[in-house]
């Protein structure tokens, strides 16, 4: 992977991460985190769509009328979350079914109409297939972050298994209830933001 491919790819980690920058697929970031499991496979799956979904759109780009563009990359996005749906259904159902409707809802998430518009109308496959696959891990990574954060101190587990030793709830340790519940999802994105922005000062210079 050249330079230029190689600093698409990690952009989406830091500088330009999705969520906590570019605040977009926010709502699923939310929504799918109780959990570490769900949040992975979120994660996964809107990286596929993400890295797919360029690539071919990036392929078609020259014979897309400009006036029917959205509603073709529309096609294309729903076409693979189809598949992406069918999958889950068929390999990990207990965790689709906890994923309920926001797998469909992938169909809508901003990151990957933003990368389709920003990125893959303008640009080559390869390119356009790398900057999707770094959105989307990028989007991931926090998923995965909030995941492990809310279930490990809200359930003391991790992946259904429990690693909070016994002996820490006979010296007093509970487990924090309120982590399951919705707003710490947001407070736990915005200790995140406040975190990356402490240590990339650009961030706050740029606004």
């Amino acid at each position: 992977m050249s330079s230029k491919n190689l600093k698409l790819f990690t952009t989406p980690f830091n500088l330009q991460n999705p969520v906590t920058v570019q605040v977009l697929g926010i709502c699923s970031a939310l929504a799918v985190t109780v959990k570490l499991k769900p949040a992975i496979v979120m994660g996964l799956s809107v990286t596929i769509v993400t890295a797919f979904s360029n690539l071919i759109i990036s392929y078609m780009r020259d014979y897309i009328p400009p006036r029917i563009r959205i509603i073709v990359q529309l096609v294309v996005v729903a076409a693979l979350v189809i598949l992406v749906d069918q999958i889950l259904r068929a390999f990990v159902y207990d965790v689709s079914k906890q994923l309920s409707v926001y797998v469909g809802l992938i169909i809508t998430n901003c990151i990957i109409m933003g990368r389709l518009e920003a990125y893959a109308m303008g640009n080559k496959p390869w390119p356009s297939f790398v900057d999707g696959l770094g959105n989307g891990a990028g989007y991931a990574m926090i998923l995965i972050i909030i995941g492990f954060t809310r279930e490990l101190l809200g359930s003391g587990s991790l992946l259904g298994h429990h690693v909070v030793p016994n002996a820490f709830f006979q010296a007093g340790y509970m487990n924090n209830g309120m982590m399951i519940m919705p707003p710490m999802a947001l407070i736990v994105v915005g200790l995140i933001i406040w975190i990356q922005r402490s240590k990339n000062p650009e961030l706050i210079e740029s606004k």
